[in-house]
């Protein structure tokens, strides 16, 4: 009769040591960029960020042009809210 499996395998501990060190620094890493990525004042800077890159990517003229004519429509918003009075 074959005698069943019964005693427990040996365990490398260098091995187990080794996986545990390695699970720890993933889940390390894992916290971090949660910790990152809900953060408030990191979510600031990569707004500003993106923002600052697409106002670089606006062609100068076009940028110009549009202050002007936001500029005129407040002129003339604010003339026509006196002439109202």
């Amino acid at each position: 009769m074959a005698q069943a499996d019964t005693e427990p395998k040996s365990v490398d501990q260098d091995a187990l040591v080794a996986d545990i060190d390695r699970t720890r620094a993933e889940l390390a890493a894992t916290i971090d960029a949660i910790s990152d990525r809900v953060s408030p004042k990191k979510n600031a800077r990569r707004a500003l960020g993106q923002v600052r890159q697409r106002t670089a990517q606006i062609d100068p003229m076009l940028a110009g042009g549009a202050a002007v004519a936001v500029a005129v429509g407040v002129v003339v918003l604010v003339v026509w809210r006196r002439r109202k009075r």
